[in-house]
């Protein structure tokens, strides 16, 4: 009786060594192909047009379907029913489905994002009540840097279910510049200050600086002043044509006009 049990138990070591073995060597070499495949999906996402934001994206998808397929392939050389498997898989991810329906939500709009491109890696966007440029776009979320070194991680949903501003992808950004100046001064004398202030470095010439009367306010004339530059120059002319226009205004004696208020006071 007790050779029956040792021989019926070395049958089935003997049995379950045989399937393991091919199974380990399947793995192994399965684990090999994926790396070199994703070696290639790299090397082919460099050499096309796609944003390097979106590589991170499709490499992440393409090694999920290749492991999901490899640990397919190792259960049906263990002599497991992978039908049975793909059923209870596709019960799972209906139930996984409902539960992470945001998250899901997400993938589907970065795959939105990838296929319409409404901008790429390093451009200055505003999505979502947010501004910055392009970091990255990931599986769930695009990162935005914004000028004050912030990183913003917006949900993929939010960026495609609102406006998209992309300011950089036409070359040149408008800056525009609003001044006020009191009654007392000329208006043209205002307007020429003005776009002498707007000629500074990096300004575009064409279309040249142009500034001009706004509205007509209680106790002062609101102008403003509009130039062109290079997306990438945005903030630094901003900064420059703002300061310029006090140094102009303070060269040619121009008041600018701020906040005040008269008391005419009567005597009995």
């Amino acid at each position: 009786m007790l050779n029956e049990i040792m021989n019926a138990l070395t049958a089935l070591v003997g049995a379950s060594v045989q399937k393991a073995v091919p199974a380990v060597l399947i793995l192994v070499v399965g684990l090999l192909i994926v790396r070199i495949v994703m070696t290639i999906v790299k090397k082919l996402l460099e050499k096309t047009k796609l944003e390097k934001a979106a590589h991170g994206l499709v490499k992440s998808v393409v090694r999920v379907v290749l492991y999901v397929l490899l640990g397919l392939i190792v259960a049906d050389s263990l002599g497991i029913d992978v039908t049975s498997i793909v059923a209870l898989a596709s019960v799972l991810t209906l139930a996984v489905s409902l539960s992470v329906q945001n998250a899901l939500t997400n993938v589907i709009g970065g795959f939105t994002l990838l296929y319409t491109h409404p901008f790429k890696s390093g451009d200055f966007v505003e999505v979502a009540g947010k501004s910055g440029t392009v970091q990255e776009i990931s599986m769930t979320y695009t990162k935005l840097a914004t000028p004050d070194n912030k990183v913003i991680s917006i949900p993929n949903s939010s960026v495609v279910s609102g406006d998209i501003i992309n300011y950089t992808v036409a070359g040149v950004r408008r800056v525009d510049v609003a001044v006020k100046a009191v009654y007392s001064e000329p208006s043209q004398k205002v307007i020429d200050a003005l776009v002498l202030a707007g000629t500074v470095d990096k300004v575009l010439l064409d279309p040249a600086p142009f500034a001009a009367v706004e509205s007509y306010g209680d106790s002062t004339i609101a102008y403003t002043l509009r130039v062109w530059t290079k997306a990438d120059d945005y903030w630094d002319v901003f900064f420059a044509v703002n300061q310029n226009v006090k140094n102009i205004f303070d060269a040619q004696d121009i008041k600018m006009a701020y906040p005040h208020m008269h008391v005419y006071m009567e005597k009995e």
